[in-house]
């Protein structure tokens, strides 16, 4: 039975939006929430990144400068971040929020020693605003935030059920990995994981979780009892 003491749980903004397709579905987000609370509650120590997807992604934007709409994009993380936040607070949970740069008393400054400190004292520990800086995903931020708070794993919960060799939804045919190493991900240029957090996972020796986490608690499942996606390793 897989199981870790210290997870970083990767959201996609997507996911929060659920059918919409922007926004916050509330009852899709206290879905997630209450798998985040069986973890706690299992003594797992979790800290959280989710994307902007649901409101910008810098890189898409073509109409303005590239810097700028990343901005936009790091400050669609902190939204995210503190709307779940306060759901998993609904649930019964304490959490605190970090970011790599000032959002007023919104947030608190990063600082791996607050972060840990909060994750061993059993808070729900979120890092958003990304790293801080243009042109960096928000998956790169999910491997120097698992790197920097010495997680065992990162769990990238995605609307695809693991990594295949093309698009799924492009190619019927496309093969699903159960497992492969982040070397394999690089050289064959996999569009799943961002290639600097590949490369920062690969130097780290930092494993990764990727699955559909629109499967039935598929959160938990994945943490205590095994991998149902793709398992990527060194």
């Amino acid at each position: 039975m897989a199981s870790y003491k210290r997870i970083l749980l990767k959201l996609s903004g997507e996911a929060l939006a659920g059918e919409q397709g922007f926004g916050f579905d509330e009852a899709n987000v206290t879905a997630v929430g209450k798998q985040i609370k069986e973890l706690s509650e299992r003594g797992v120590q979790i800290a959280i990144v989710i994307g902007g997807g649901n409101f910008m992604r810098g890189r898409a934007c073509k109409s303005i400068d590239r810097p700028k709409a990343d901005s936009i994009g790091m400050l669609a993380t902190v939204m995210n971040c503190i709307f779940v936040s306060e759901i998993l607070r609904n649930l019964g949970l304490k959490t605190r929020v970090f970011t790599p740069f000032a959002c007023g008393g919104f947030t608190e400054l990063f600082s791996k020693d607050a972060a840990v400190k909060a994750l061993e004292n059993g808070e729900i520990v979120f890092c958003g605003g990304g790293t801080g800086h243009p042109y960096f995903s928000t998956d790169t931020g999910t491997a120097l935030r698992a790197i920097e708070l010495n997680c065992e794993c990162i769990v990238m919960a995605k609307a695809v059920d693991g990594i295949y060799d093309s698009d799924p939804v492009l190619n019927p045919n496309a093969k699903k990995y159960d497992k492969m190493t982040y070397t394999e991900v690089i050289t064959k240029q996999l569009k799943a994981v961002d290639l600097t957090a590949s490369v920062l996972c690969h130097e780290n020796n930092m494993p990764m979780l990727v699955f559909d986490l629109n499967e039935e608690n598929s959160i938990v499942r994945n943490v205590l009892e095994g991998c149902t996606g793709t398992i990527v390793t060194d």
